[in-house]
């Protein structure tokens, strides 16, 4: 009886070495598994963004398009044709691009707000006749000069103001943040000014005698009285500017390019030609 009770203890012994045996097995296989699955994973899930990130890397060095903002009711600089905007600026800025590699994209928005979409980087550069001063250049750089301009002073025929020393007390029209209206709040003060988002709503107000002049750019200027009858651009000037393209401050290669490009367009006789075309000599 005892010598059964040995053999089965034995028995029991060798079961009880055996389901430990296998339990250990069991684990020194899982571990190997398990590690290899995580490495797996691992792999799997850091592939995608390593391949994002060249994605996007690639997205900033294969830029292909240069945003132009701009104020589209300034002819003969930028306006609309059909659903089209054309003028100088828009084909300088267009042959800009070409030299760079580009393809041009114009946005049409208020002009107060060309400056501001430069600083944020929402376009590339700003080109609505605009003119250097020393508030823009608190917040954007300019390309050097591609264009010439006289600010002009438009009136009523039949009017007393005769030269700009008239309009002392007079109400004034002025489209909004431009020169003409830096100028003739410094001159005339802000009480006598009333502002406008586009050039042709403040020739509108002059027509219907809401103001009593409006100073703005001298081409714009003609094209607006040739389309009002009734209104004249007096022989004498205002100011005197030179147009120039905002580019952000952080974007000096872009600057340097632009700058560059102008260079060439210059030397070859191509911007005179665009100017002639829009604005012939008589």
């Amino acid at each position: 009886m005892i010598k059964m009770k040995k053999i089965l203890a034995a028995a029991l012994a060798v079961v009880m070495c055996m389901a430990i045996v296998g339990c250990d097995k069991k684990d020194d296989t899982a571990a190997p598994a398990d590690s290899a699955a995580d490495s797996v994973v691992s792999s799997v899930e850091q592939t995608p963004a390593t391949e994002d990130n060249a994605d996007k890397a690639d997205e900033k060095t294969t830029k292909t398009t240069l945003v132009m903002a701009t104020n589209a009711s300034f002819p003969p600089y930028e306006y609309y044709e059909n659903e089209k905007i054309v003028g100088i600026d828009a084909e300088i800025a267009e042959l800009i691009a070409e030299k760079l590699g580009l393809t041009l994209e114009i946005k049409d928005m208020e002009f107060g707000s060309i400056i501001g979409a430069v600083q944020t980087g929402t376009v590339d550069i700003g080109m609505a006749g605009m003119t250097v001063t020393e508030e823009r250049l608190v917040t954007v750089d300019f390309s050097d000069s591609y264009a010439t301009a006289v600010q002009a002073i438009i009136v009523k025929e039949g009017s007393d103001i005769q030269t700009a020393d008239d309009l002392q007390g007079k109400k004034i029209g002025v489209q909004e943040s431009t020169t003409g209206d830096i100028y003739a709040t410094g001159d005339f003060g802000d009480e006598n000014l009333k502002r406008f988002s586009k050039g042709n709503d403040a020739v509108a107000a002059l027509a219907s005698g809401i103001v009593d002049a409006v100073i703005i750019d001298n081409e714009p200027a003609k094209n607006y009285v040739a389309a009002n009858d009734g209104l004249k651009v007096l022989d004498t000037s205002y100011a005197e500017e030179e147009y120039a393209i905002a580019v952000n401050k952080d974007n000096t290669d872009l600057k340097e390019k632009i700058n560059a490009a102008l260079a060439e367009l210059k030397a070859d006789g191509t911007i005179d030609k665009i100017v002639a075309k829009y604005i012939p000599e008589k």
